[in-house]
């Protein structure tokens, strides 16, 4: 992925962000996949400054040094570290936010209550449907993940949502959206006009 086509993202999110009034989430998101970026360190020392990175990557052996290696990372770039699906990793390593795969949100751990009682912390949820939705914004996140907007490598067979019903979705949350899935210069754009505070991809960020 070229630096132009990265900030390109960068300046779609930021405007996107900017008029949702979402200054509190950040407003470009790299999702790791071990898959798709085996090496996610290497890409976040491209990625331009607020970006936040949430690591994935759910089957890695040696989660903890990869997550340390990435805090490394943001630290210096001031990008935001996000864990996801792992409170005590994101304690561990001082991360700035926790994300939380759905099926967290119908059961939620104690962990993951107590993160969203912590000041200065990000903490995010994915969902796929209205009621996950709503779930999510009862438990009081600061920012929600729906996915997939346009086709996507990730889940090729999982109908996209679309530009249209993704609108109706982020004007009627109480809780700020952000897109994911097929997220690419080409896509982007046509995200704005819509209600979303932001946009997260793995292939445009990275391929």
């Amino acid at each position: 992925m070229s630096e132009e086509a990265i900030l390109r993202l960068s300046e779609i999110g930021r405007r996107l962000n900017l008029t949702a009034g979402a200054a509190h989430v950040p407003h470009l998101y790299f999702m790791t996949d071990s898959v798709r970026t085996p090496d996610p360190v290497q890409i976040a020392e491209r990625l331009p400054r607020g970006t936040a990175v949430i690591l994935r990557h759910y089957d890695t052996p040696d989660r903890y040094n990869l997550a340390r290696q990435l805090k490394r990372v943001c630290q210096e770039r001031a990008l935001i570290l996000i864990i996801a699906g792992d409170a005590r990793l994101a304690d561990i390593v001082s991360a700035d936010g926790l994300h939380m795969p759905e099926w967290t949100i119908t059961r939620p751990q104690l962990s993951h209550r107590r993160w969203l009682r912590l000041k200065n912390r990000i903490s995010t949820a994915a969902v796929h449907s209205m009621p996950g939705l709503n779930r999510a914004y009862r438990m009081g996140v600061d920012a929600v993940f729906v996915s997939p907007v346009f086709p996507t490598a990730s889940h090729p067979t999982q109908p996209a949502t679309g530009v249209l019903s993704f609108a109706r979705q982020s004007r009627a949350a109480l809780v700020p959206i952000i897109a994911l899935g097929g997220i690419t210069v080409v896509t982007a754009p046509k995200l704005i006009g819509t209600s979303c505070a932001g946009i997260a991809a793995i292939g445009g960020l990275s391929e």
